[in-house]
C-alpha cells in the first residue's frame, strides 16, 4: 500500500479540482467576429456665406511726447466720422436688399498706433503717436446668388478691409449625419461582401464605434486687404467642402 505524504496529497487533489476547469477552457471556442472599419467623404455645396469687413478712423499722428493719443477731442471727432460712415455702410447694404438682422456690427475697438517719423538731430528717428478707431461689420447671406451685388455695395461703401467670405451651411447636422449614414453604409457592404467571399455568416452586430467624427468646418475665401483693390466683376465661387466619417463595426458570425 503506497502512502502520500501531506504535501504529495495535497497537490493531488488540486490537480483534480483543476483538471475540469482547464479543459473546459481547452475545448471553448473563442468569440468568433468580423471586424470591419469604413470611412466616407461627403461633397456638400455651401448654401449660406458670412462676409467680414471692418471700418476705421484715425486721429492725427502727433508727436509721442504730446500724447495724442489721449486727446478727448480728437477721439470723438474720429469716433463721430466712424459712426456716420457705419450707418451709410448698412443704409448701402439695406438698400441692396439686405435685411438689418443679417447686419451684425461688432464692438469699437481702440488702439495706439506708432509711427516713425522724420530724423532728429541726435539721429534717432522721431517716435508718432495716432489712435485708430475700427468697427468690425459680418454680414450674413443666404443667396449666395447675391453676393457679388454685396461685395459692389461695401466697396460702394468705402469699407477700409474686406477681410474675406466664410461659406457655410444653413443645416450642418444634416449634412454630418448623412456623411455617418454613408460611413456605416460602407462598413455594413464590406462586411456583407467579405462574408460572401468566405462563404460565413454573419450574425447580429457586437459592437460599433466611431473612428472619425464628421466635422464640418467652414470654408474660407481670403480677399484683399483693401476693398478698393478688389475687381469690380470678380467671381466667387464657393467649391465644395468634404465631410469625413468613419466607423468600427463587428459582427458575430454564426
Amino acid at each position: 500500500m503506497t502512502l502520500f505524504s501531506p504535501a504529495r496529497l495535497l497537490l493531488l487533489i488540486s490537480l483534480l479540482v483543476a483538471a475540469p476547469l482547464l479543459v473546459g477552457q481547452a475545448l471553448a471556442e473563442p468569440p468568433r467576429q468580423l471586424h470591419v472599419q469604413a470611412e466616407a467623404t461627403l461633397s456638400v455645396v455651401p448654401d449660406r456665406a458670412t462676409l467680414s469687413a471692418r471700418l476705421w478712423e484715425r486721429t492725427s499722428a502727433l508727436p509721442q511726447e504730446e500724447e495724442s493719443g489721449s486727446d478727448p477731442e480728437a477721439l470723438r471727432e474720429a469716433r463721430e466720422r466712424l459712426e456716420t460712415r457705419a450707418g451709410e455702410l448698412i443704409r448701402t447694404l439695406e438698400a441692396a436688399g439686405l435685411e438689418r438682422d443679417a447686419i451684425s456690427a461688432g464692438s469699437l475697438a481702440v488702439q495706439p498706433e506708432h509711427l516713425a517719423g522724420s530724423r532728429l538731430e541726435n539721429g534717432e528717428r522721431e517716435i508718432l503717436v495716432r489712435t485708430r478707431l475700427e468697427r468690425p461689420f459680418r454680414v450674413q447671406i443666404d443667396d449666395l446668388e447675391r453676393l457679388p451685388k454685396l461685395l459692389d455695395a461695401l466697396t460702394e461703401a468705402g469699407v477700409n478691409a474686406l477681410d474675406g467670405v466664410a461659406y457655410d451651411l444653413a443645416d450642418r447636422d444634416a449634412a454630418t449625419d448623412e456623411a455617418l449614414i454613408r460611413a456605416l453604409e460602407k462598413a455594413r457592404h464590406k462586411a456583407a461582401l467579405m462574408a460572401d467571399t468566405l462563404d460565413i455568416s454573419l450574425g447580429p452586430v457586437a459592437s460599433v464605434s466611431e473612428t472619425r467624427v464628421p466635422v464640418f468646418q467652414p470654408r474660407m475665401l481670403a480677399m484683399a486687404a483693401d476693398a478698393r483693390e478688389s475687381a469690380p466683376r470678380a467671381e466667387y465661387r464657393p467649391g465644395t467642402i468634404d465631410i469625413e466619417a468613419g466607423v468600427s463595426v463587428s459582427w458575430e458570425i454564426e
